[in-house]
């Protein structure tokens, strides 16, 4: 009997004791953490280093101020200038459709355009109501209200392209009355990588409804400044360290051998007929010829201006 009980306490003592569990940690452990995030937002890989430094470029870039005035309403008539306006992307706050209109294909794809928009209102309105508006213009039921443009100050687009660590690149237009040449010419200076075009405040084309389509979008995202006195604002940029460079057909420079292209730079065109101003010409540091082969005796001043842009793009690739 005592035997028995001394084996029993023997299998008693040498069994383990009370053991502390994983609590589940261990399997834990062994689940996934889920998808591996791409490499721009890896911390430490050199895709993230590159998207961390273009937020923060893009965060601390200062906006453009619309502190150089407005321009006046417009309005667009007539249904295929309205359609066309709408698809092109020209800015509207209202479309007025006449009352008890004739439904064709035309009205319809303008409504739905403006709908889609989101931010144009409709109003339907009675035909001498359109008339009064348009002044007697063939509206043809539809009138398109165009807001003012708000244009920036030419100060502005200097210190804009600075605070981003750019060069300036600028066009000034001088006596440019055509507004299809300035959405030509804003074109021009989005597809080069410039950073806005100057007008004068008189005796030049704005940014109309027609210069909007010319543009083809490109401006809702390049300003167009206006100025006072176009002299003095050109000044101004040489105060600043900018070149200005003039387009004269009888200029001293060809344009691709002009080294100042690759700078902080504002090219000055002229109209078409006449070239630049007096006044403008004697302000311009270089006046640079743009040589023609084929004999032409100018180029108007959207071609003009893209021909320089190339060759200071060039410059600074």
């Amino acid at each position: 009997m005592a035997g028995n009980s001394q084996r029993r306490n023997r299998r008693t003592s040498n069994k383990k004791g009370a053991q502390v569990g994983s609590g589940g940690q261990r399997r834990r452990g062994l689940e996934g953490k889920g998808p591996t995030p791409p490499a721009s937002a890896r911390k430490g890989h050199k895709k993230n280093r590159i998207a961390t430094a273009q937020a923060k470029k893009a965060a601390g870039r200062r906006p453009v101020a619309r502190r150089g005035g407005k321009g006046t309403s417009e309005m667009v008539v007539g249904r295929n200038p309205v359609f066309e306006a709408l698809r092109d992307g020209v800015p509207a706050s209202t479309l007025y459709v006449q009352q008890f209109i004739d439904n064709d294909e035309r009205v319809r794809e303008a409504l739905q355009l403006a709908t889609g928009r989101g931010n144009i209102n409709i109003m339907e309105a009675p035909r001498p109501e359109l008339d009064r508006m348009t002044n007697g213009l063939n509206h043809q039921g539809l009138v398109l209200q165009v807001p003012p443009y708000e244009y920036a100050h030419p100060e502005d687009l200097a210190a804009a392209a600075f605070d981003d660590g750019e060069d300036p690149l600028i066009v000034a237009l001088d006596g440019v009355t055509d507004p299809r040449n300035l959405g030509a010419v804003v074109r021009s200076v989005a597809a080069f990588g410039g950073h806005g075009v100057v007008v004068p405040e008189r005796r030049a084309a704005g940014m109309t409804a027609g210069a909007w389509k010319t543009s083809a979008g490109t401006a809702a995202r390049t300003p167009v400044a206006r100025a006072t006195n176009l002299t003095r604002a050109l000044e101004s940029y040489q105060k600043a360290g900018l070149t200005i460079v003039g387009l004269a057909a009888d200029g001293d420079h060809e344009v691709g051998d002009l080294a100042e292209l690759g700078g902080p730079l504002v090219i000055v065109v002229g109209s078409e007929g006449k070239g630049l101003s007096r006044l403008v010409g004697e302000t311009c540091d270089f006046l640079v010829r743009i040589p023609m082969p084929g004999g032409a005796e100018s180029l108007n001043a959207g071609v003009a201006a893209g021909v320089v842009l190339h060759e200071a793009a060039k410059r600074r690739a």
